[in-house]
């Protein structure tokens, strides 16, 4: 494993700038009053407009002290947006000078036409190595294994209930979104549950996932999304309270992508898991993901990934399974796990 490398501290600044001010061009878009709802047992707000005589509500985000306090500025937020604009131009600058990883055109756009839909918004969650990448910018860490780590694949995770939860769905509808990008539907076994695209000018794919609760991994329905979705074991650990993060594309891109601790030790669950699959080659590759972000989180975060690494184990004897069949390939993070007590 090559040691790790840390981005400079101007790149840090220039990062933090980047995401708080697309967090804050959020809320300056509204269009009418922020209301809040409860759906689910849980607070949820919405901006809520009037179009001709009907009252119309969009999904805004869960009630949090974070966007409480920007829906406190909007007022200031908004009288402040051609600057906010320019600052944002001038971080993407900085960070590409910098060092940083960015999207290719043909990934670009497409992140960019899902977070103009509202997939990210309405609880999209980017898993997989995109996800990884994006990392460099939570952590402040020079991605030194990307290359070994790339992939054409881009998977998008989310909650089925709260995709019921939400009351509000992506504009213009997703599928509609890939064909303006040339994406073509993957069939399935049934042909009216879509839930994977190919772009049919490149390899690139788009998947879409949700947590499975049940023995059975079959498909769900994400309504928010408009699509259905691959159900899988262990995805809920995934992405149970994800982070907002930004892309270093064009003027920036806002998403949301699972916790780094909990990506770190859900890879050690799926490098075991597909060894016995027919992906048995992407294994290495997640336990190599695994390995990095286990080495600079116990320096960086060592309660965050303690903590993540311990409610694992808790969840059952197949998680633990799986986490120490990993944990063998690996002494050195084995090592590490453990020394975090």
């Amino acid at each position: 494993m090559p040691p790790i490398q840390r981005h400079s501290p101007l790149s840090h600044t220039a990062y933090v700038d980047l995401l708080s001010s697309l967090k804050e061009e959020t809320i300056s878009g509204l269009r009418g009053t922020p209301v809040l709802k409860r759906r689910g047992g849980k607070s949820f707000w919405y901006d809520s407009y009037r179009v001709g005589r009907s009252v119309k509500t969009s999904y805004i985000g869960p009630d949090t002290d974070e966007v409480r306090d920007r829906l406190k500025r909007i007022d200031a937020i908004r009288s402040d947006e051609e600057q906010r604009s320019a600052g944002r131009r001038r971080s993407v600058r900085i960070l590409r000078a910098e060092g940083f990883l960015s999207l290719d055109a043909a990934t670009g756009s497409l992140v960019s036409a899902m977070a103009a839909a509202g997939t990210f918004r309405l609880g999209g969650t980017i898993v997989g190595t995109h996800a990884f990448r994006l990392y460099e910018g939570e952590l402040g860490l020079r991605m030194s294994i990307d290359q070994e780590a790339s992939t054409s694949d881009d998977d998008i995770a989310s909650f089925e209930r709260l995709s019921l939860a939400v009351d509000d769905t992506t504009s213009p509808a997703l599928n509609h979104a890939l064909a303006d990008l040339s994406f073509k539907e993957i069939p399935s076994l049934d042909p009216s549950r879509v839930w994977r695209w190919r772009q049919s000018d490149g390899d690139t794919r788009v998947e879409f996932l949700t947590p499975s609760f049940d023995d059975d991994e079959g498909l769900k329905e994400l309504p928010s999304l408009g699509v259905h979705a691959q159900a899988l074991h262990h995805l809920n650990y995934l992405i149970a309270e994800p982070i907002q993060a930004a892309v270093v594309y064009r003027s920036g891109i806002l998403v949301q992508i699972p916790r780094p601790e909990r990506f770190a030790i859900h890879k050690l669950i799926v490098a075991d898991r597909r060894l016995s699959g027919p992906e048995a080659g992407k294994a290495r590759k997640d336990l190599m993901q695994a390995e990095f972000l286990i080495e600079a989180l116990a320096e960086d975060r060592p309660d965050e990934i303690a903590e993540a690494y311990q409610t694992a184990l808790k969840s059952g004897p197949k998680w633990r399974e799986r986490i120490e069949a990993s944990l063998r390939r690996a002494p050195r993070v084995s090592d590490i796990l453990q020394g975090l007590g």
